[in-house]
């Protein structure tokens, strides 16, 4: 069960030397604009993941006239440290060095909730993408091996296609065709089993401000044209040595798992018509979705709600609070006030943040 007890901040935007305990459960930081809020948030989250969820930019984390920023959390009963410069990327386990990031997200499994990284119904495929893999591989991390070598393989072929080198091709294409198939079960595995949780119990739970969800859908959709099995190495790989001429024309594999996305509807009508409020509460739905399958498979996600009073009505935020409780995951969520929440004192910890500094109420 991932529970952070201890967090330190040190020139992360424009949090500098901060330290705070948290609570094993909800954890409120309430400030008003502008004042680190999103940067807490944020920091948390590429401890987790090795990256930010708002800029690919190193500078803008960095602050002005330092050359590094250093993230360390004391998780369950270890220590966890990273360490960040424009030359290198240090991860340390109790001062043993983590060989790569898969192991750091295996250690701080953390799911967002945020209007930054966007809502996933009606999202864009790359964000649909990352919700969808981030489960499979908590679920099934022995994926990750599958996705290192498609990545490797696709940009073989691409070279390939850009400089015409035709003969090469063919083993290539079966190579990608043989991990294509393995990704999209995996992908496809992992929806089955968020639909089977998204069950009557959870709709039950949530209804009380979550209407109309009993009839929320969700389809696969492999990335491949339609005339291909996406569950089939072979069927892949033919289409793909029909379409040579045409790739190499093209000078790259516009098909594939690094184009895959979700479909969602309610009530059979598809996603782009749905009002903004139908997309956010089925993002909402769909998220509280994927933390109970994981946490039904024993994984304990750490979950982080920034600035969602924005999008949400005080209604919604209790009910995803009450049912995120019930889960017993850790929470660590911004705003700027509680007034309207009801929260239970003794299970609580709210900080205040003013100009990057964090207190504790």
């Amino acid at each position: 069960m991932a529970v952070i007890h201890k967090l330190a901040i040190t020139q992360f935007r424009n949090l500098n030397n901060q330290y705070v305990e948290l609570n094993k459960q909800l954890n409120v930081f309430v400030a008003s604009n502008a004042q680190g809020k999103t940067s807490l948030v944020e920091a948390v989250y590429y401890l987790g993941h090795n990256r930010s969820f708002k800029t690919k930019a190193l500078k803008e984390l960095i602050q002005l006239n330092h050359q590094q920023f250093q993230l360390a959390a004391q998780v369950d009963d270890y220590r966890l440290k990273l360490e960040k410069s424009k030359q290198k990327t240090t991860i340390s386990l109790n001062q043993n060095r983590l060989k790569n990031s898969s192991e750091l997200s295996k250690l701080l499994p953390i799911q967002i909730i945020t209007p930054d990284k966007g809502f996933v119904v009606n999202g864009t495929p790359k964000n649909k993408r990352s919700y969808l893999d981030w489960g499979v591989f908590h679920l099934k991390p022995d994926c990750l091996n599958d996705f290192k070598k498609y990545h490797k393989t696709l940009k073989n072929i691409n070279f390939l296609l850009s400089q015409q080198k035709e003969q090469e091709l063919d083993y290539w294409f079966l190579e990608i065709a043989h991990l294509s198939t393995k990704i999209n079960q995996a992908r496809q595995d992992y929806i089955k089993q968020l639909k089977q949780t998204n069950s009557a119990e959870l709709m039950k739970n949530l209804s009380q401000s979550f209407d109309l969800i009993d009839t929320f859908d969700y389809q696969f959709k492999s990335g491949w044209p339609k005339e291909v099995n996406a569950f089939n190495t072979d069927s892949i790989y033919q289409y793909l040595l029909k379409s040579k001429a045409f790739l190499i024309k093209a000078k790259y594999l516009n098909y594939g798992p690094h184009k895959a996305s979700l479909d969602f509807s309610l009530n059979n009508q598809q996603e782009c018509f749905l009002s903004r409020g139908e997309q956010k509460t089925l993002s909402i739905v769909f998220w509280l979705t994927q933390v109970s399958l994981l946490v039904n498979n024993n994984t304990y996600p750490i979950v982080l709600i920034d600035d969602i009073s924005s999008e949400l009505d005080p209604l919604k935020i209790q009910t995803i609070l009450n049912y995120l409780q019930q889960l017993k995951v850790q929470i660590l969520m911004t705003d700027i006030g509680i007034n309207t929440l009801t929260i239970d004192p003794e299970n609580t910890s709210i900080f205040k943040i003013d100009k990057g500094v964090i207190t504790l109420s």
